[in-house]
């Protein structure tokens, strides 16, 4: 069946378009002006009728891909297409015309991605807060919400307080290493114990025992 679908988009399109299989599964490339015809002729040509999901990947300077998963549930294939657009101009047609079940997920990515659907009927705001700034998935966006305040969750041993202490934690791209309550906290500290920011404690210094309830360090009972 995908050796049949992959002859019907090379007699349909010729060598405007790619499509090879991966892991069971037709991949089919389209350039942007080809993409609302390229939606149409699966969905009416190959009976791909059911819209699945659509989303975008941040390829840096290559542009973002526009990606989508079509289903037939009468023949029992998958299609995966795909488009790129520049990341200086991120625009494609919108594909609600085609399937209505796009509105939601170009919402989602022009909101996480910025790119913009052409014709499509509100892309407004559907995840972020009212005045967010930025585009969370973008690949430059700095993701400094871990740094501004304390994790929930543990996701990390030590990270909850108990068990063996976390590895050294790296700071998001983007974030400066003196940036955020932590890196504040640990310099007061540092001030307190009277040394400068990053000096490392004197040789043989240690701090205080704890006296445990009930024994005297020295030795005999308390």
């Amino acid at each position: 069946m995908t050796i049949e679908l992959a002859v019907s988009w090379a007699r349909r399109f010729g060598d405007d378009v790619r499509a090879e299989e991966s892991f069971g599964l037709l991949t089919v490339d389209v350039p942007p002006e080809l993409w609302e015809e390229a939606l149409t002729f699966a969905r009416d040509e190959l009976d791909c009728g059911f819209f699945d999901w659509l989303t975008a990947v941040d390829e840096l300077e290559r542009g973002f891909v526009i990606v989508t998963h079509l289903h037939s549930l009468e023949q029992k294939h998958h299609l995966l297409i795909r488009t790129t657009v520049p990341r200086e101009d991120p625009r494609l047609v919108s594909a609600t015309a085609i399937y209505r079940g796009a509105n939601w997920h170009e919402r989602e990515t022009h909101e996480m991605f910025g790119v913009i659907f052409d014709g499509h009927p509100d892309l407004q705001p559907l995840l972020l807060p009212d005045g967010f700034e930025g585009h969370p998935l973008r690949k430059e966006f700095v993701l400094a919400a871990r740094v501004a305040k304390p994790w929930p969750g543990a996701k990390e041993p030590g990270e909850s307080g108990h068990g063996a202490p976390s590895r050294r934690r790296m700071l998001p791209p983007g974030v400066p290493q003196d940036w955020g309550p932590a890196a504040r906290q640990g310099a007061g500290a540092e001030a307190r114990r009277g040394a400068r920011p990053g000096a490392a404690e004197a040789p043989g210094e240690q701090p205080p025992r704890r006296r445990a309830r009930g024994i005297d360090p020295e030795g005999g009972d308390v």
